[in-house]
């Protein structure tokens, strides 16, 4: 007989319990993406109890974020169900973040912790003279467009891009709540690009990338900046989480500054590629 499953998808009075344990010991909500889900715009949430969780997951494109009580049955079996390349437990008190680290372990003993860096969400901070400043570096030839549902596919073809439109379920819902740029080469081909990996209510999750063949020549920096103008333009604010300190560096040239490092769990049997993505979607 299968075993009964312990974790259930929040009501809408879960959903606001939910909010209070997901927030850090200073009382604030930092992660746009675990906002994201609060909103029900993007992913999932779940938890031991439909209406009064104590233990709670929310879970946008490759990352899951767990908060509440990590001791019970229920965490284990939100830690083993994630089926995400990345866990992070960011909420709750230090010692509540330590347990959850435990359990982390425990329940993933194939998995491999990881440094992360959480970039600061400052909205006045940005130089818009300055970003206008980094376009004047394109290089000849090449053009920047914005991703749109002609593009949405060939984003999601290659791996290096796929990233750009793949939280969303199709162009339209790219065309909708995403915001995006391409880097074209002389051939018309994409080279580089910034664009939402998520959104929540006023303002987006950036994800930045440059096809291997391309990179160390500023595309990055010129994308970012032009996603960044536009999010401006809009009354957007463009968050960043940093996978890795060269992030944290290409962060800081646009404007950004560095708050704090902070652990994820990393498994690498679940990284997806752009085929599978595309499916999924």
């Amino acid at each position: 007989m299968a075993e009964e499953s312990r974790i259930f998808p929040l009501s809408e009075q879960g959903v606001e319990k939910a909010a209070v344990l997901f927030r850090d010991e200073e009382g604030a909500l930092k992660e746009t993406m675990i906002l994201s889900a609060l909103q029900g715009l993007m992913g999932t949430l779940t938890g031991d109890d439909p209406d009064e969780p104590q233990t709670v997951r929310s879970v946008v494109g490759d990352l899951a974020f767990f908060a509440g009580d990590a001791d019970n049955d229920a965490a284990k079996e939100l830690i083993r169900t994630a089926n995400t390349p990345l866990l992070a437990a960011i909420s709750g008190t230090a010692e509540q973040q330590e347990r959850w680290a435990e359990q982390l372990d425990a329940v993933l003993p194939d998995s491999r912790r990881t440094t992360r860096y959480a970039i600061k969400k400052e909205p006045d901070v940005f130089d818009r003279e300055q970003l206008r400043g980094y376009l004047d570096l394109l290089p000849e030839g090449y053009r920047i467009v914005q991703i749109d549902a002609q593009w949405y596919p060939v984003c999601m073809k290659e791996e290096w891009s796929c990233d750009f439109v793949s939280n969303f379920p199709d162009a339209d819902a790219y065309e909708k709540n995403g915001l995006g740029f391409l880097i074209l080469n002389e051939a018309g081909q994409p080279v580089a690009g910034a664009s939402s990996y998520s959104y929540y209510n006023g303002g987006i999750e950036i994800e930045i990338d440059t096809h291997i063949d391309y990179r160390r020549r500023k595309l990055a920096q010129i994308a970012g900046a032009r996603l960044i103008l536009a999010c401006l333009e809009r009354g957007l604010y463009p968050s960043w989480d940093a996978a890795n300190l060269g992030s944290v560096a290409l962060s800081e040239k646009l404007g950004y500054h560095f708050d704090h490092p902070y652990t994820a769990w990393f498994q690498p049997q679940i990284v997806r590629t752009a085929k599978e993505k595309s499916q999924h979607g």
